[in-house]
């Protein structure tokens, strides 16, 4: 069975709430105990520092988000649970990401755009208020996933931009320098729930609408109870799909116990009295959290011995891999130049495919020989997924069929023979692959 690599990140910019256990946390937790996977959580310290210039906001927040996994369940000694700050080589693959990335690219980040759109809708200059660090977001997110090889990323609908901008700067990178990053795709779970916050718009600190996750009794009590409702007495039969206390319940239930409450509203159930279920029902959940995540914010150093743990277990990937993309690039020892262009003679005398996008838009990919001569051109294919199905068959020896100088595979025809390269020659080099 082949390992898949999911890798997710949390900003540390805030106090974790109701919202991100149910819609990140827990399922995540959860995922992290599947059998062929292996999970990478990191606590993204210099993303924070785009949002936030308190310092002490920062280290607390890294502090309650790693005691909050914790507690949540997360066993470090499964998973990479780090922080982006103790992994130096991130900033530095970040650099070389840089130097691939188009800036056209980046102008198109949705971040981005919407700072210029607000300024330009303001009359003040584009770029008013724009740091660096928001510009280059992206690229920083690039190199938080292409480190360590990730299959699998989970984020929301408004972040797909970023893994296909992660995938362009891998291609990029690939092409110039040879297959050395896997393309991430975006894992999008539809049957997690974006939770509704005290006003029933979506739960967010941007909003000031949270419940926060571990707030003593009193205080859960307190919010639960101001969650806003509509007018209707108790006996009169209440909209249950439109209460976002309803959502709320139904998050931390089970089917049957969310039926008997959708039933109960039908029934017109009071709103003190559906509050005081709600209530009872998170803090059955939240309590024994609770009780551990206390425990871990009261000894620090406890927690930071588990950042530093999983850091070692990071770098443990990181460095040698920096190692290869710093050859790969030329940043190499001066004392052993013949060395290294020996090695590189042998690492490349094997046939090689190259994948890459056009300005098109379309997505190609190429196999060359140890020369580095064109043996296969393929077609231009609408994502980088269907290119990768292509030559991950192709690599795997499935059966292809030759109309002239076309390729065949599957029923479609995927890539053209160069000029001067017959069949038996393209058989041969595919055939390196399977030794």
């Amino acid at each position: 069975m082949s390992v898949q690599r999911v890798l997710t990140g949390i900003t540390t910019s805030g106090t974790p709430h109701l919202g991100n256990y149910a819609g990140a946390i827990r399922p995540a937790v959860a995922a992290s105990r599947q059998p062929g996977v292996e999970s990478f959580y990191f606590l993204a310290d210099y993303h924070a520092l785009i949002k936030t210039t308190d310092p002490l906001r920062v280290q607390r927040s890294t502090l309650e988000i790693a005691a909050t996994w914790i507690a949540a369940g997360l066993d470090t000694d499964r998973v990479w649970f780090y922080r982006q700050s103790d992994i130096p080589e991130i900033p530095e693959l970040t650099w070389l990401l840089t130097c691939v990335a188009g800036k056209g690219l980046l102008n198109r980040a949705h971040a981005y755009k919407a700072a210029v759109d607000k300024n330009t809708a303001e009359g003040v200059d584009p770029d008013a208020g724009v740091n660096m660090g928001l510009y280059m977001y992206p690229v920083l997110m690039a190199a938080d996933i292409l480190m360590f090889k990730a299959h699998s990323v989970p984020v929301g609908r408004d972040q797909i931009q970023h893994i296909e901008m992660a995938r362009d700067m891998a291609g990029s990178f690939n092409h110039l320098y040879g297959e050395h990053f896997v393309l991430p795709e975006a894992a999008i779970d539809a049957s997690v729930a974006t939770l509704p916050g005290l006003d029933g718009r979506k739960m967010s600190k941007s909003y000031d609408n949270t419940i926060p996750l571990f707030a003593p009794t009193a205080e859960l009590k307190r919010l639960i109870f101001s969650i806003v409702t509509d007018s209707k007495a108790p006996g009169e039969p209440k909209d249950a799909d439109g209460s976002a206390l309803f959502q709320l319940y139904q998050a931390f239930s089970t089917a049957e116990e969310t039926r008997a409450m959708r039933t109960a509203f039908d029934e017109g159930i009071a709103w003190g009295e559906a509050k005081q279920a709600l209530f009872e029902k998170i803090e059955a959940a939240v309590a024994p959290m609770r009780e551990h995540y206390l425990v871990l914010i009261a000894e620090p150093a406890r927690i930071e011995k588990h950042l530093h743990e999983g850091a070692a277990k990071a770098r443990a990937i990181a460095t040698p891999f920096l190692g290869e993309l710093r050859r790969a690039v030329g940043l190499r020892n001066l004392a052993s130049v013949a060395g290294e262009a020996k090695a590189e003679k042998a690492k490349t005398a094997q046939p090689q495919f190259k994948q890459y996008r056009e300005a098109d838009g379309r997505f190609h990919f190429k196999l060359v020989d140890a020369d580095g001569r064109l043996l296969l051109q393929g077609e231009g294919f609408a994502s980088p997924r269907e290119a990768g199905a292509v030559v991950a068959a192709l690599k795997a020896g499935s059966a292809f069929e030759m109309k002239e100088a076309a390729l065949w595979l599957a029923g479609a025809q995927v890539a053209m023979l160069a000029d001067g390269v017959d069949e038996a020659t393209l058989c041969a080099a595919l055939g390196a692959f399977a030794d």
